[in-house]
């Protein structure tokens, strides 16, 4: 077989696999050709008439076509729909706090005494503490030195109910002197001073002072 004939032929080959109809999926059909001085040629329809005929078919391979290396890919459905606005994240609301101390009443009404000597206490008993003041005695001729005896005058604090709008602050300086009785008692009224005070600092917490 010469030369041009075997690019002939094989040409002839390719070309039919690559454009020859297929009688299935895949599958190439060629025509062998021969004429009357012998030549052959193989090609992908039928031989001319006169010519002898044999066919066959190649089963080819699917392939999948691929984009060159250089081409970007269509855009999908979901590439080409237009961007959904983007919202600003927004935070969750905080919780409402509850209602501060709504359900918390004024303290217990209180009292500020002041005593004979000008100090001033605050106290729960609307009654005014009584006390007896020492009196100075003296002998029969007048002499100071001489006196027998001892004696005293009852006198009694001076008391006034304290103002609503400065209730907070008396109940605090009522705690406060409460817990000095306590820290400074003796021994044997430790135990009675600090449970007082802590029942007065308790009032105080309880009520809307804001304790």
């Amino acid at each position: 077989m010469s030369a041009p004939y075997a690019r002939r032929l094989v040409l002839a080959i390719f070309l039919g696999a690559a454009i020859a109809p297929a009688s299935r999926a895949g599958d190439v059909v060629i025509y062998r050709c021969t004429d009357a001085s012998g030549a052959l040629t193989l090609q992908n329809a039928p031989c001319p008439k006169g010519m002898k005929q044999e066919q066959r078919t190649l089963q080819g391979v699917n392939t999948v076509p691929m984009a060159p290396a250089n081409s970007a890919s269509p855009p999908t459905t979901a590439q080409m729909q237009p961007a959904a606005p983007t919202r600003p994240a927004t935070r969750d609301p905080a919780p409402a706090a509850p209602a501060a101390d709504a359900h918390r009443l004024p303290p217990p009404v209180l009292f500020q005494c002041t005593t004979y000597d000008k100090d001033t206490y605050v106290t729960e008993d609307s009654e005014p503490a009584s006390r007896c003041v020492a009196l100075r005695t003296t002998g029969l001729d007048g002499n100071p030195q001489g006196g027998a005896g001892q004696a005293c005058e009852v006198v009694r604090d001076t008391c006034a109910r304290v103002a609503d709008g400065a209730l907070c602050d008396a109940w605090k300086k009522r705690r406060d002197e409460t817990e000095v009785a306590w820290r400074f008692a003796r021994r044997e009224n430790v135990d009675r001073n600090r449970a007082e005070y802590e029942r007065v600092a308790r009032i105080l917490s309880e009520s809307d002072c804001g304790e």
